[in-house]
């Protein structure tokens, strides 16, 4: 039996691809082993979102071949989009394949040889949904659904519309039927995913809509919690906010699209929104549902971003009411329009600022997770314990981490409710309500 070895890199929608590259593998009778064992043949799941993680994939193949020198390497994914060359030049390299190949590698992973071939093809024409279907997550006990794929906004930064094509969504029966079979699985929890999730649907015929999956979602299957991914601010519709509001199954949860808190930078960035409307958004929501948690992502030291543009983006995000930052330092990506645009910032000045917007986000959300302390949270539990105290672990709807102190793994995939006591960093100490 051959055996195979899968290493990803990136966001969720990468992640659930390679699922669906193992769960194929696997039931065409084909080993699936850790990454770190000597395997006869490995798959790197590349991402090329920043030069870090180019640098990460190509350490991966780099990783592999030492592993075992006579094993073929497959890199696939984002970065392979982009720079099969690149990648085509590393040891042990066999197979260089577009991101639109990956519903093929189970397939063909039988009839590989080591003489290297490049499979990448314009992904700018791919019209319909690559899907690799995944029905149980054994590891997880949240699973991730990819809905949608690619994007057609091309901000001047990003280089995935380049590697990932136009938006494209998954039909809605499938959603349905593949959220039953996830829900058989035992899944008590699914995150739905995609590159542009706000763009569900609007390619489909006839057209669709989020609003209107989520509303099917929650009509025509017994799931008990539905996460929704990033998601940018002009795709939250008043209508939106009232049905998460009324909702009994969709998590008090939203992670929104910032990238910068100075309407300048925004521009430059090419993002479709303003500060005013991102901020109105923000206190529209937690007006609406106030223990609703929302995330949002920041780039700092974009082309053009001085001391003043940054003190507004710093200023902006002290004042808005968020549970959460995730912060990225600018990383130039070959072939966007922000790679030749004047002013390009230091990438030492780069880190400094991204370290004070962690520092804010990290206050943040402590502030918001402290807010639950004598609360009764809905807490999903994961199937390990924290590695600090030993306590069982769990997420609230609200994204909250939450530890139990007596809890056990045999609560592992139940959601319980539970009270919280104190705090230990973000995390919140609770207790299972036994009159809950």
């Amino acid at each position: 039996m051959i055996s195979v070895a899968v290493a990803t890199l990136g966001c969720k929608v990468n992640h659930y691809e390679s699922a669906g590259i193992i769960e194929k593998m696997e039931t065409e009778g084909i080993s699936v082993v850790p990454f770190t064992s000597k395997a006869d043949l490995y798959i790197v799941n590349t991402c090329t979102v920043t030069a870090k993680t180019d640098f990460q994939s190509r350490q991966l193949v780099r990783r592999a071949h030492r592993t075992n020198p006579s094993a073929p390497i497959i890199v696939t994914g984002c970065y392979a989009q982009i720079a099969p060359q690149e990648l085509a030049r590393l040891p042990g390299v066999s197979l260089v394949a577009g991101t639109e190949m990956k519903e093929k590698l189970p397939s063909i992973i039988k009839t590989i040889t080591r003489e290297q071939q490049i499979n990448v093809s314009d992904i700018s024409m791919k019209k319909t949904f690559s899907h690799l279907p995944v029905t149980a997550f054994p590891l997880q006990t949240r699973a991730y659904l990819k809905i949608q794929d690619g994007c057609n906004a091309f901000c001047s930064y990003c280089i995935i519309p380049y590697a990932r094509g136009r938006s494209r969504s998954l039909p809605q029966e499938d959603v349905i039927r593949q959220i039953k079979s996830l829900t058989k699985a035992g899944h008590r929890e699914i995150i739905l995913t995609g590159i542009n999730i706000g763009k569900y649907g609007l390619d489909l015929s006839p057209p669709s809509n989020l609003l209107n999956m989520l509303a099917q979602i929650e009509n025509d299957t017994t799931l008990e919690r539905l996460r929704v991914s990033s998601i940018n601010p002009t795709e939250i519709s008043e209508d939106m906010i009232d049905h998460i509001r009324s909702s009994k199954i969709i998590c008090r949860h939203l992670h929104i699209s910032l990238q910068s808190g100075d309407d300048n930078i925004m521009k430059l960035m090419k993002r479709p929104y303003n500060t005013a409307l991102f901020e109105d958004l923000v206190k529209r929501l937690n007006a609406a549902i106030p223990e609703l948690a929302i995330g949002t992502d920041v780039i700092t030291g974009f082309p053009g971003e001085g001391e003043e543009e940054f003190r507004n983006t710093a200023g902006f995000i002290e004042n808005l009411r968020l549970a959460y930052l995730h912060v990225f330092p600018y990383s130039q990506r070959p072939g966007t329009q922000a790679a030749s645009l004047p002013g390009q910032v230091e990438k030492s000045v780069r880190k400094e600022r991204a370290a004070i917007l962690r520092d804010i986000g990290n206050r943040k959300r402590i502030t918001f997770n402290s807010g639950f302390t004598g609360k009764t949270l809905s807490v999903l539990v994961e199937g390990n314990k924290d590695k600090e105290t030993g306590y069982t672990k769990g997420f609230s709807d609200n994204y909250i981490p939450v530890l139990i102190p007596e809890g056990d793994l045999s609560l592992t995939n139940h959601i319980v409710p539970v009270i919280g006591e104190h705090m230990i960093k973000e995390k919140i100490i609770g207790r299972i309500d036994a009159d809950g």
